[in-house]
């Protein structure tokens, strides 16, 4: 294992690190830096959907982009994207052009994602991609726990606008990290270009997998990508709390998070992939129902925690099983339609939660979510197929 992870500790993970801690500033911020234009709880979803939504556009055309120039390429300038973003963020002067700035970083966020994603499948073997892929998240997570509670702080002592500056900051730290130290591991005497041809090709030879796997990862990135907006707005409209009491709710959230992403691998490549990713979203389905039960800052912190448990146990579920699934001719291809199908659910989760909002109140749209939540576990219970093959 430390033979698979040391081509991983530079290139990839500590780049990932420091996005996930930028990330991560922006969780307890953000949501109340769009509702501070005046809006409604659907145009908070809007802006905080945005990202997702640029990433679901991206996607395919980031997978045929992949085959054309190769991953470090694709990489830098995926989060060289992400950073530009952020610092625009900063500057935004209306609703719109919030927007228009994550819909930027969502076409950075697919490049860097597929890209990434495409390198850790090149350089690990099946029985180890469990683990490998586990510590992967289980690093984007240590980024988001230490991210919201220093987001917070410096939202509530500088504004709402001073966590943006750092995140584009330490985001150009993280593109110079990945140019360094990054080997490319698709070299251009193996490329071809990124045909529509045979995008289609490797959608008809995968669509039952690429059916019945992705609806469980848009179910599962759906309850994900909800608890984004439902935590912060819940608790400063619901609960009452500040912005910096919303960041530690959230990095203590983050904490139990962190602490379960090895034994997630341990599980997926010991016993299958279904014995983490099944647990996970039953538990994440729990911790969501909890929330509009809750009316206090010790009430929304169980919750939260036990939604961070329950994301903690599902550490690189999907990543695995998408990269599993993936043939290794056309990695790329398949990758793309891969986040396409999970990045609706990205893009979905804070759009429903939004309308449902408006329409029904914040916490109708909790126990939506977690209805969702139950829907993957029954989609990965039944549909889908374990990918671990133990011989």
């Amino acid at each position: 294992m430390a033979r698979r992870l040391s081509p991983l500790l530079l290139s990839v993970y500590l780049p990932t690190l420091i996005v996930s801690f930028c990330n991560g500033l922006l969780l307890p911020v953000l949501p109340l830096y769009a509702k501070s234009f005046g809006v409604s709880y659907s145009l908070v979803g809007l802006v905080l959907a945005a990202e997702g939504l640029g990433t679901l556009i991206s996607d395919v055309p980031a997978g045929l982009l992949l085959r054309r120039i190769g991953r470090k390429p694709a990489m830098l300038l995926g989060v060289g994207c992400v950073a530009l973003s952020a610092l625009a963020m900063t500057w935004a002067r209306s609703l719109p052009e919030l927007v228009a700035y994550r819909l930027l970083a969502g076409v950075g966020d697919a490049l860097w994602g597929i890209s990434r994603h495409a390198y850790i499948a090149d350089v690990t073997l099946v029985r180890e991609r469990g683990r490998v892929i586990s510590i992967f998240g289980g690093i984007g997570r240590l980024g988001t726990f230490i991210g919201p509670a220093v987001g917070g702080t410096l939202g509530a002592s500088l504004g709402l606008r001073a966590p943006f500056l750092l995140f584009a900051a330490l985001a150009a730290v993280a593109t110079l990290v990945a140019a360094l130290f990054l080997r490319e591991t698709d070299p251009p005497s193996a490329r071809r270009a990124g045909e529509p041809g045979h995008l289609l090709r490797v959608l008809r030879g995968h669509y039952r997998e690429l059916a019945a796997a992705g609806s469980a990862q848009v179910f599962a990135q759906m309850i994900r990508a909800s608890r984004h907006i439902v935590i912060p707005v819940y608790g400063a409209d619901v609960v009452g709390l500040d912005v910096r009491s919303l960041g530690w709710v959230l990095s203590i959230s983050s904490a139990i998070d962190m602490s379960m992403f090895y034994p997630a691998g341990v599980i997926m490549d010991r016993f299958g992939r279904k014995y983490a990713s099944v647990p996970s979203f039953l538990i994440q389905a729990l911790g969501m129902a909890l929330i509009p039960l809750s009316s206090t800052f010790s009430g929304l912190l169980l919750a939260t925690t036990v939604l961070g448990l329950g994301n903690g146990i599902g550490s690189g579920t999907m990543m695995t099983l998408g990269a599993d699934l993936a043939p290794k001719e056309s990695m790329g291809e398949f990758l793309g339609l891969w986040r396409l199908v999970g990045d609706a659910g990205s893009a979905g989760g804070p759009l429903a939660v939004g309308r449902l909002a408006d329409l029904l109140g914040l916490r109708t749209a909790a126990f939506a979510m977690s209805g969702v939540g139950l829907l993957a576990v029954l989609t990965l219970v039944f549909l889908v197929r374990e990918t671990l093959d133990k011989s």
